[in-house]
């Protein structure tokens, strides 16, 4: 029972800063980790209550008429490839050397975010054709899709501050196209872990329902709000996970 305790308020807050801004997992996991779930399972049961959580905020994007599918389904479908290179890559490559470019990259994109004060809500929003924004939606989720896979932390985040700046996509519209991509990446992690039997399914389940609360509150709060909301959770999801990568 304690470690429903522990996990089901956390994960709430998860899905809520999730929905909004990414990062979601940044809270959730190390609440598996401080109810002593050990660390395959937790990353195997973080994933089935990040992946129904993500299912609501979707439909609740989608059914607000913010999610441009055919441009979010070939962008989700980089991503699982990126995802699979990624973990393969993860075999070979040195957490340390990633740690290192992370230190570098989060002030910068820090700074990106403390300077755009617009976040997708500037005279430049929208100026790119369809063609070009798939592209660029596409090669971002491959990109970022490689890091989730290889890494993971503040993924969705990146994938929102890419496509309201490269891809000159609104926040509502970025926010649901992230969502399509993070849900399909999480259905295939999902599938691997339960496939080898790395999910605790009752633990799982029930904190996948505070999660699912947690994200159809903080996506509703982005439809009504915008970037009043985004821009202070994004800064401080990078905050914490620059923290996180600097004590190790």
């Amino acid at each position: 029972m304690h470690q429903y305790l522990i996990v089901c308020p956390l994960v709430f807050l998860a899905g809520f800063v999730d929905s909004i801004a990414g990062g979601g997992g940044l809270i959730s996991l190390p609440a598996y980790l401080a109810a002593g779930v050990p660390p395959h399972l937790a990353l195997g049961t973080n994933k089935m209550g990040s992946t129904m959580g993500t299912v609501i905020s979707t439909a609740r994007f989608a059914k607000s008429g913010y999610i441009k599918w055919k441009l979010s389904l070939f962008a989700a479908a980089c991503a699982i490839v990126g995802s699979i290179i990624g973990s393969n890559l993860s075999l070979l490559a040195s957490e340390k050397f990633l740690k290192g470019m992370m230190l570098f990259a989060l002030p910068v994109v820090a700074f990106y975010v403390l300077k755009n004060k617009d976040m997708g809500d500037n005279q430049n929003t929208g100026s790119l054709t369809e063609k070009q924004m798939m592209l660029i939606s596409m090669a971002a989720a491959l990109v970022i899709g490689t890091y989730d896979g290889f890494y993971g932390p503040g993924t969705g985040t990146f994938l929102l501050l890419v496509l309201t700046g490269a891809a000159k996509m609104n926040l509502k519209t970025a926010s649901g196209t992230t969502k399509v991509i993070n849900l399909s990446s999480n259905i295939a992690a999902l599938v691997t872990f339960l496939i080898n039997g790395k999910v605790l399914l009752p633990l799982g389940i029930t904190a996948g329902v505070f999660c699912i609360a947690g994200h159809y509150i903080g996506s509703g709060m982005v439809v009504k709000s915008g970037r009043k909301v985004v821009r202070p959770v994004v800064l401080a999801v990078l905050l914490c996970l620059f923290v996180k990568i600097v004590k190790g």
